[in-house]
Order: C-alpha cells, then sequence, then structure tokens
C-alpha cells in the first residue's frame, strides 16, 4: 500500500504526470575533431554521417542527425519532441536555430580541404510556423551562397515532412585557411 507522499513524489510536480527521464551518451568529440582536421571536410563529414565517427554531442543531445552532406548543401533531420518544449508549450525557437546553423555551417565544411575550418560569425533566423511534438520529422536544407578566401554565406530552410515552411535563416561564417 502506498502512502500519498509516495503517490506525489512517483507523480512528480508537473500537473500529475509522471516525470520523464533522457539519457544523453556521447564520446569525447576532441580526437575525432583533430583527426577532422587532417581530411578535406566532406570527408569527415560523410565518416559523421556513416556513423564511422561519432556524432557530435550537440546532435546527441537535441536528437538531431546529418542525413546529407554533399557539395555545397547539407541536411539535417529531428523528430521534434516534448524535450524540446519552451514553458509555453511548444518546441523552443533554439531547436530551429540550431539545426539551421548546423545545416548551413555543414554546407561550408564540406567545401573545405585539409586545415580548413569556419565558425559561424553572425546568424539570422525567422520562425513561420511552430513545431509540436505532433509535428513529426522536420528536415534543415542548407547551401552555400558564396565561399571566399576569408568568408562564406550560406542559406538554409526548415521544412516539415510534406515540405510546409516552418522556417529559413542565412548565416556568415569565417574561414580559417591553413596557412593562417
Amino acid at each position: 500500500m502506498s502512502s500519498a507522499t509516495d503517490t506525489s513524489e512517483a507523480i512528480g510536480r508537473n500537473g500529475g504526470d509522471p516525470a520523464r527521464t533522457k539519457v544523453v551518451t556521447w564520446e569525447d568529440p576532441v580526437p575525432h575533431a583533430m583527426a577532422g582536421r587532417e581530411m578535406r571536410g566532406i570527408d569527415y563529414l560523410r565518416k559523421i554521417a556513416s556513423g564511422e565517427v561519432p556524432a557530435p554531442p550537440i546532435s546527441r543531445l537535441m536528437g538531431f542527425h546529418v542525413t546529407e552532406a554533399d557539395g555545397k548543401r547539407a541536411v539535417f533531420e529531428v523528430v521534434p519532441g516534448e524535450e524540446h518544449y519552451n514553458p509555453i508549450g511548444v518546441v523552443h525557437g533554439g531547436l530551429a536555430a540550431t539545426m539551421l546553423d548546423s545545416a548551413m555551417g555543414v554546407a561550408v565544411h564540406a567545401m573545405l580541404g585539409p586545415g580548413e575550418a569556419y565558425t559561424t560569425l553572425e546568424i539570422k533566423v525567422n520562425f513561420v510556423r511552430p513545431m509540436t511534438r505532433d509535428t513529426g520529422k522536420v528536415r534543415a536544407i542548407g547551401e552555400v551562397v558564396h565561399l571566399g578566401r576569408r568568408t562564406a554565406t550560406a542559406q538554409a530552410r526548415l521544412e516539415d515532412e510534406s515540405g510546409r515552411l516552418l522556417a529559413h535563416s542565412t548565416a556568415t561564417c569565417m574561414i580559417m585557411r591553413a596557412e593562417e
């Protein structure tokens, strides 16, 4: 027989629903990142996409993964869940922004050679529709617009499975060349 205290502890403090748990595991990303610097960006990204190199911790934490990285285009997918919710009961815009930033950055990375790297300098996101746990799989599709010696620009779209636009963005990335 359980007491009222036992029941309230089991139910949790979130309006009567049982508490949820999500366990996230990852590998140390530094050795893989160092090894990745020795190869072309596209080769490193293909190893991540194939599972030969572990996914970075951010993708494990947020539950997204790269499904395509080729030429100057990259695609990431995620199924938004309630673990992505903000206090108003929809998926936090940070998931969309992170997916869009990742798609644009990886599209740039795919065009870089050994010893070259990038970092995002700025990102602009326009949110068009909210996401919920019922939205289903969404895709962030990023493409390089321009790749210069010191900067690159990219754009991305976040779409649901029917191709409906959820958000779109642009980014500027700084290119760090091997000789610098």
